[in-house]
């Protein structure tokens, strides 16, 4: 495995993907170095929306930077479907929130109301519509729910075929993808990383750690801190049915192929190897009721994954000063961010600084501590 690269990716899941992929695009020589398909991976968990409402409350840059993200999907999935014949299936139309009873429609209007009160987020017209209104536009909703919220910016994509998607462009870029092989630790000597792995020792340039939670435990061999804080959530999917469902909610889409995923939960555990039925059977229970229609349907599958999610939610993008040319990138919405994981942390990697202007709020310096002391590049 001795070689150089200008840039290793640790983490092959879809932020690693994304940013690998959108550093080959760029012309640079770039490795993945995975755990492969015995990790716990978040991409093949996921609910796969690119989704913008009520994002980033408390942090009004991050509506900022998801409005963003949502408005580059389009080229983002022109590009690989130019480059690799995959359509990623994005459809971007508008998505729901949907509230059963007056008390959730009254919770989620106050929301809506402290969105829209934030200093400096973007304007990304989520509102608030009564019955009636979401009718229009989801006819076959039941008599219980009461409304919902509504974003013109959201939408979904085939998550599985997008994460396919990187993976065939790297071929194209030339990008080494290493599964199975970890990484134990990091060092830096005469100008370049060096990467211990069970197969042996990588060398390259500049380094992205972007594997997840296990950034908590990389971060400090380079001087940079990640504090993470997984959930679990589990997903139910249906056999297939009728296109009935135009526009995703924040808790059921139908997918491309027919399917209707369900998912509506988060627990503070990381055990991912059984269900909580009751969890699925309340899930299911209020997809019933906002849909009545979905009781005649048979569950095909149903599985639990483990959320990659820093300590308050938000993203978290360093660079190191102690060993200039390491990057750490953590977040929850690998999804929804792809498209600026591709064209916008990648071209900053790749010029070798972090643009202040546009992630300096995502700095992990927010965190406080002596972790953060050491670690704010900017």
């Amino acid at each position: 495995m001795s070689g150089e690269y200008d840039v290793a990716v640790v983490g092959g899941g879809l932020l690693g993907s994304a940013i690998a992929w959108g550093l080959g695009r760029l012309g640079k020589k770039v490795a993945v170095l995975d755990e492969g398909d015995i990790t716990k991976r978040a991409s093949r968990a996921n609910f796969a929306l690119v989704w913008v409402q009520s994002k980033g409350l408390g942090m009004p840059a991050y509506t900022v930077w998801t409005v963003q993200a949502s408005q580059a999907w389009g080229r983002l999935a022109s590009e690989l479907k130019q480059q690799t014949g995959l359509d990623v299936s994005l459809q971007q139309n508008g998505g729901f929130h949907l509230t059963l009873g007056e008390d959730e429609f009254g919770q989620r209007a106050e929301l809506v109301k402290r969105m829209h009160n934030q200093v400096g987020a973007a304007d990304y017209r989520m509102e608030m519509l009564p019955a009636s209104e979401v009718k229009k536009a989801l006819p076959l909703i039941g008599p219980e729910v009461s409304g919902g919220s509504y974003c013109p910016l959201d939408g979904h994509v085939n998550s599985l075929r997008t994460f396919r998607a990187f993976h065939t462009g790297f071929r194209a870029f030339g990008i080494d993808y290493l599964p199975e092989q970890p990484v134990s630790a990091i060092s830096k000597s005469g100008g370049e990383f060096r990467l211990t792995t069970p197969k042996g020792e990588l060398r390259a340039a500049k380094i992205v750690l972007a594997a997840g939670n296990a950034n908590q435990t990389l971060a400090p061999m380079v001087g940079l801190y990640a504090p993470m804080g997984p959930t679990r959530g589990q997903i139910v999917v249906t056999e297939r049915t009728m296109p009935f469902l135009p526009h995703p909610l924040t808790t059921i889409r139908q997918t491309d192929e027919g399917t209707v995923m369900i998912g509506d939960s988060k627990e503070d555990e990381l055990d991912d190897r059984a269900l909580k039925h009751s969890i699925s059977a309340v899930m299911t229970d209020r997809a019933q009721r906002m849909f009545p229609h979905l009781s005649r349907l048979n569950v095909i599958r149903s599985w639990a994954g483990i959320r990659v999610m820093p300590q308050d939610g938000f993203p978290i993008y360093d660079q190191s000063e102690t060993h200039p040319g390491a990057f750490v990138a953590c977040c929850h919405s690998g999804v929804t961010l792809a498209s600026n994981h591709a064209f916008e942390i990648a071209r900053m990697v790749a010029q070798g600084a972090l643009e202040l202007e546009l992630v300096g709020a995502f700095s992990a310096s927010r965190f406080g501590g002596a972790g953060a002391a050491n670690n704010s590049g900017y």
